[in-house]
């Protein structure tokens, strides 16, 4: 579904050159949870801006179902992004001035959905992560995993391909992190959907199906951790 073929991502500040990714391959299968752990500085949030079309390689090739990122234009990858892609972020990133509602249903108007029906859509997603009942309330008057849960669920509004998650429990106590990381679980669709989690913790990383190790901009090792449910079926 989504493939990186020997990238690298060098970016210059002032008189440094920094190699953020070093010569990359990795795909992530339609269906999978894809954890990618590392410290700090590791390239790791690099690696999911790359996979989510927010970023283009120096070198190498990033494709998404066989398309060309690099060669998309500006315009082919916003759409991307907007349309098949969702994005969770560890600051949540919500608009303060709309309520839990419109901010779910910011990726639809944005596509030119009518008002009316984008919010209706934005209901069925909150519903679908327990958040329905603070629909009508703005970011300032939630708790920390309660705006997570509204990103999330503008993370699905679209019904992407892809989910990508980047710390999503980075700013959440211990308690929160895990209610937030069950629901994360439970997003990924046999032979469709996949999500991606970069994170440096290892108990997030756990629930993941796979689980990439990556150190100064490479791969180091990687680790099965259980089978895909799509794979699981498939068996079956």
């Amino acid at each position: 579904m989504m493939q990186l073929t020997d990238v690298t991502k060098t970016y210059i500040q002032g008189s440094r050159t920094v190699n953020a990714v070093r010569g990359v391959s990795m795909t992530v299968s339609a269906g999978e949870f894809l954890s990618i752990m590392g410290p700090s500085g590791s390239g790791k949030s690099t690696l999911m801006h790359l996979l989510g079309a927010l970023d283009t390689p120096t070198s190498g090739e990033v494709f998404f179902r066989g398309e060309s990122i690099r060669k998309m234009s500006d315009r082919q990858r916003s759409l991307l992004r907007r349309n098949r892609i969702g994005f969770v972020f560890q600051f949540f990133n919500l608009i303060p001035t709309l309520r839990g509602d419109e901010n779910v249903a910011l990726p639809l108007l944005l596509a030119g959905t009518r008002r009316s029906l984008a919010l209706k859509q934005a209901m069925v997603a909150l519903e679908r992560v327990g958040i329905a009942h603070r629909s009508q309330h703005f970011p300032e008057q939630m708790s920390g995993g309660e705006m997570q849960r509204v990103a999330i669920a503008r993370a699905l509004v679209t019904e992407p391909e892809a989910i990508m998650c980047d710390e999503p429990t980075g700013n959440l106590d211990s308690k929160t992190s895990g209610e937030i990381l069950e629901l994360l679980r439970t997003l990924p669709e046999p032979g469709k959907r996949a999500l991606v989690i970069v994170t440096h913790d290892r108990k997030a990383a756990e629930y993941g199906d796979r689980l990439v190790h990556i150190r100064d901009g490479r791969v180091a090792n990687e680790e099965m951790l259980r089978e895909p449910i799509g794979e699981l079926l498939t068996a079956r």
